[in-house]
């Protein structure tokens, strides 16, 4: 899978890229993370400016419309595989597993991180990308919600999870839209905090049925919004 990053500060993503699964990911050739500066499609050269003040007046600057579009173009002329445009924005549709889900499913995602006041509504118009928010909260740009996406989607990629059955249960996923169970790992005890006995009986069927209650019963107290 490929994703383009639009960005203008590629080197946020420098120790990112090359750390933990998504690096091995990418050394395997399961995933390609291609950054391309939003700067170099600048119609100014000597001072690589994208960005200009908002008409009608109102703090900060906008990033404009010539060099994003120009820029998003050639990108997606780049690969033949379809591509689809993400915009990642705080007025965007929330990110959640489902979307995630959908995404990797998809051959190539374009990611448009923007900066200051955001971009010219007329980007919007013209790419109609898929606008998408990480929470309602407000970054410094896009950057960071863009890794956030990266992150969600390849964890999902075939090869990339040493045991691909391990995203199954997570909380929010195909197998378990609840939030998932408690775990425990040695010691069988710490500070008389012990490990329920079920979880040491060696009975799968049993197991589960804890698993499933724990599952339920941690959504109830902390997500009811997830129940059916």
């Amino acid at each position: 899978m490929r994703f383009d990053v639009v960005t203008l500060f590629p080197a946020i993503f420098d120790g990112y890229l090359t750390q933990s699964l998504l690096d091995k990911a990418i050394r395997k050739g399961l995933v390609d993370v291609q950054r391309h500066d939003l700067r170099d499609w600048a119609k100014d050269h000597p001072h690589r400016q994208v960005d200009d003040r908002p008409f009608g007046g109102g703090p900060g600057m906008l990033i404009q419309v010539e060099p994003t579009v120009r820029c998003v173009e050639t990108v997606v002329a780049m690969d033949p595989r379809p591509a689809q445009t993400i915009l990642l924005t705080p007025q965007g549709r929330r990110l959640d597993q489902p979307t995630a889900e959908r995404l990797a499913t998809s051959p190539r995602l374009v990611l448009l991180c923007g900066r200051y006041e955001g971009f010219d509504q007329r980007v919007i118009d013209i790419l109609q990308p898929e606008e998408l928010s990480i929470g309602d909260f407000v970054l410094n740009g896009g950057e960071v919600a863009a890794m956030v996406v990266i992150d969600a989607v390849v964890r999902l990629l075939p090869g990339v999870l040493g045991d691909e059955a391990s995203s199954w249960d997570d909380s929010f996923s195909r197998g378990n839209r609840l939030l998932e169970f408690p775990q425990y790992t040695r010691p069988r005890e710490f500070r008389g905090l012990e490990v329920p006995e079920v979880l040491l009986s060696g009975d799968h069927g049993r197991i589960a049925d804890w698993r499933a209650d724990q599952s339920r019963e941690r959504t109830r107290h902390r997500r009811s919004d997830l129940l059916p």
